[in-house]
């Protein structure tokens, strides 16, 4: 288990990544974080199962994202809850603003293109091919390899913070804060390939 300080993960925009931390016994919210996603992330992928990957994808809408955000909001972004945190983030602010999210990722399509291949979206890049893609990576957590799935998270998050310096008026403190959560995603997917992430 990690020692360094445990920082919340940066919300990308719009006031959606408000802080939804409770008050329970840190000590208990942080083993049953960890005991959850490694059972989500290593047990899902291991069992196999289509419906496993279904249930991965719709676990904010059925458990509810403030239930999520008890247990993993806290965890560090090298560990399974904190990544899971992360990409339940995404995929619930993408479902909440389609159009703001697909109008950053087209004007950081033209800056990082690379990004924009790894991250596979369609295109064009509308709001229905945005949430598309944000279900393939979650069900990714069931069915593909768990770096690959943090790798194309981070793409997807570097164009969409590309988009957004580009964009009119742009709000820097939402710029950094995406770009800071492409950079998490990113390195813990290098830290899962390297020795796997716990």
């Amino acid at each position: 288990m990690s020692e360094r300080a445990h920082h919340r993960p940066m919300r990308p925009g719009s006031d959606f990544f408000a802080d939804l931390g409770g008050g329970e016994d840190p000590a208990l919210l942080t083993e049953a974080a960890d005991r959850a996603a490694t059972l989500l992330v290593r047990g899902a992928h291991d069992a196999e199962d289509p419906e496993i990957a279904e249930r991965v994808l719709n676990l904010a809408e059925t458990e509810g994202i403030e239930t999520i955000a008890e247990v993993w909001a806290g965890s560090p972004a090298d560990s399974l809850a904190g990544c899971l945190w992360r990409l339940f983030l995404v995929r619930s602010w993408v479902y909440a603003s389609p159009t703001e999210v697909a109008r950053a990722f087209e004007a950081g399509v033209a800056h990082a293109p690379v990004a924009q291949v790894l991250a596979g979206v369609a295109e064009p890049p509308g709001p229905d091919e945005l949430k598309t893609m944000v279900d393939e990576v979650l069900r990714g957590v069931a069915s593909s390899d768990f770096a690959d799935v943090l790798f194309r998270a981070a793409a997807f998050a570097r164009v969409v913070a590309t988009g957004r310096a580009a964009l009119p008026d742009p709000t820097q403190e939402d710029v950094k804060r995406m770009l800071l959560l492409a950079e998490q995603l990113e390195a813990a997917g290098h830290q899962e390939l390297a020795h796997g992430l716990s």
